[in-house]
């Protein structure tokens, strides 16, 4: 079979690509779609990285009471939280780790959790707070396990 180029088939050869115009607008098209999309899908990881530090404050609220349940007292001071996983002189009744962890985690941004025992918010008890996406205690967005005037719990 002889190869024989026409006008025609010319004409079909060159118009096989996408022109500049068509390119643009479908750039501008999922520019568009991006811009709706990505704000709804952004406020979605921060709503998570809070509900996980709410997951985190009831994981240590419940090893928190075993630890009291064994020794009759919450661990005391800011370093309490380490009281969960290493045993302390003055706890002979300690069962744990009563956490899997090795050492205690940091919140989902990154900042150690606040603990306090004897508790300012919960005198009875202790105070357990995470600083929350600004990483500055005493915020409107700080997670805590006591209720505040903001109700950021």
């Amino acid at each position: 079979m002889e190869w024989n180029s026409t006008s025609a088939d010319r004409r079909r050869r060159g118009r096989a690509g996408f022109t500049l115009v068509e390119l643009l607008l479908v750039l501008v098209i999922l520019g568009v779609l991006a811009a709706i999309v990505v704000p709804k899908f952004a406020g979605r990881t921060q709503q998570a990285r809070i509900t996980a530090a709410r997951t985190q404050l009831a994981t240590f609220a419940t090893a928190l009471d075993a630890f009291e349940v064994d020794n009759g007292y919450y661990p005391r001071g800011s370093e309490g939280l380490k009281d969960l996983i290493i045993q302390p002189r003055d706890a002979p009744n300690w069962k744990g780790p009563y956490l899997r962890a090795t050492e205690i985690p940091l919140d989902p941004w990154g900042n150690p959790y606040v603990y306090e025992c004897p508790g300012r918010n919960n005198p009875n008890g202790y105070d357990l707070m995470s600083m929350g996406p600004d990483g500055r205690p005493n915020t409107d967005d700080d997670i805590t396990n006591w209720q505040t005037s903001s109700g950021g719990r």
